[in-house]
């Protein structure tokens, strides 16, 4: 928190409409239902007996091939939990993609459980209805989206709601060498799109909407180019789309928060048959690219481990940091102990409506092309990177094959060092070309 002063899926029938986690107008506009309770609940984690999750929130396949996914969390020595978190396998209804994330709450939960349901619902719509543009510009595009979305909430409450989060995301693309989607249908996808290629190996990073990196972390890989400049572009409503993406509901993370257990591998029952949609999952070819495509607003923070060296993604944006403050000073406002006008401990985050001039949602954007070095990912809120550094981190656990037991190992380091925040951690490892190819 950023501080102010194992279930069965029931296999549908084979004439059956198979479920994709496709945004709907009523899913993304409804008004919010929230639990009476003041922690943050995630949409409760599951897991289907099969190879395929229909696109369910927080549903892991026991026949996944291409990643394991581990999550943890406790609230540590806050009184209340604000932290949420989410994953999508075969997210976009691509075999082996994946979306994960971890959203940071500050000043109430609202904000954080909010994108812990719905964050995945508007990354979709975008990448289904900007089809031309590049995935680091559809994931500034999807922050832009939520913070307008959270703020309205915020406006619409009556002074009920005033929260914001700091956010992690990723999203593992499977891509040809241009960078397209060319195995997918344009005419059920929709996402077929251009990017930038990177070389093998290689991290570009890009600042979004604000100005270029300082280069704090010593840890990124060598060779890692990077994109500046101020990026201005029009954003579409996420209630704009194709007819037929219209058409589909989607009721993953669209109802009202469940519980989250103590224990995060803890499952609970689920039915995948209630959900439908008109497209099946794609294999793509096995001789694709893997390209990680990361975003953050805030202190969350993304590191991923290649050949044992840890290699940062994320950009911490902190009051502390001279281009946010200048930033900031720019716009009219002031940082004074390392806080935003004097309250807020981070620059950037979704929400937080009554300081937006100055506490934007832009987000810092990386895409790296995953190679055999690349053994896994760790996101985390500032909960774990007060205590360790990212080296440290890596080293804990990439001894731990479990993406499990990494998570906890994670989470329980952080809190016998007596860190003063909540602490959620999300591990993703992957799993090397020959694996994949020996379960085909």
């Amino acid at each position: 928190m950023s501080e102010v002063t194992d279930a069965t899926s029931s296999q549908p029938p084979s004439n059956a409409l198979v479920l994709r986690s496709v945004a709907s107008p009523s899913s993304m506009h409804a008004p919010p239902r929230f639990s009476d309770s003041p922690n943050a609940r995630s949409k409760s984690i599951t897991t289907a007996e099969g190879l395929d999750t229909f696109g369910i929130l927080n549903q892991h396949s026991v026949g996944n091939t291409a990643f394991q996914v581990g999550v943890s969390e406790d609230k540590g020595a806050r009184r209340y939990m604000e932290d949420a978190y989410s994953f999508v396998v075969d997210f976009a209804g691509v075999r082996g993609q994946g979306f994960f994330a971890v959203f940071d709450g500050h000043a109430g939960k609202h904000a954080a459980e909010w994108c812990g349901q719905h964050f995945h619902e508007y990354l979709l719509d975008s990448l289904r209805t900007s089809s031309s543009t590049t995935i680091p510009d559809t994931l500034n595009e999807t922050f832009h989206n939520v913070d307008r979305r959270i703020s309205r909430l915020c406006e619409e409450s009556d002074g009920r709601i005033h929260s914001g989060c700091t956010a992690v995301t990723a999203f593992l693309r499977i891509e040809d060498t241009d960078g397209r989607q060319s195995f997918l249908k344009s005419t059920t996808s929709g996402s077929a799109r251009l990017t930038a290629s990177p070389v093998p190996g290689d991290t570009k990073h890009s600042r979004s909407g604000s100005e270029s990196s300082s280069g704090d972390s010593g840890e990124e890989a060598a060779g890692a180019s990077e994109k500046t400049g101020n990026k201005t572009k029009k954003t579409k409503s996420p209630s704009s789309g194709s007819r037929i993406a219209r058409a589909l509901k989607s009721l993953s993370g669209g109802g009202s928060p469940q519980p989250s257990p103590t224990a995060p591998t803890s499952t609970s029952t689920s039915t995948a048959a209630a959900h439908t949609t008109t497209s099946p999952v794609i294999v793509p070819p096995p001789s694709l690219r893997r390209v990680l495509y990361s975003a953050n607003a805030g202190d969350a923070r993304g590191v991923l481990c290649r050949a044992g060296k840890a290699v940062r993604l994320t950009y911490d944006h902190k009051g502390s940091d001279k281009q946010e403050a200048k930033r900031i000073t720019d716009a009219g406002g002031f940082v004074m102990s390392g806080r935003v006008n004097g309250v807020l401990a981070v620059t950037r985050s979704l929400g937080d409506s009554s300081m937006k001039e100055f506490v934007v949602g832009s987000p810092y954007t990386t895409e790296t092309q995953l190679c055999d070095d690349d053994e896994f990912l760790i996101l985390a809120c500032d909960g774990l990177w007060d205590i360790t550094g990212d080296q440290a981190a890596i080293d804990l656990v990439r001894n731990i094959e479990d993406a499990q037991e990494a998570s906890q190992a994670l989470v329980q380091h952080a809190l016998s060092r007596l860190t003063n925040d909540n602490v959620t951690v999300l591990v993703v490892r992957f799993k090397h070309a020959s694996s994949r190819a020996a379960s085909r």
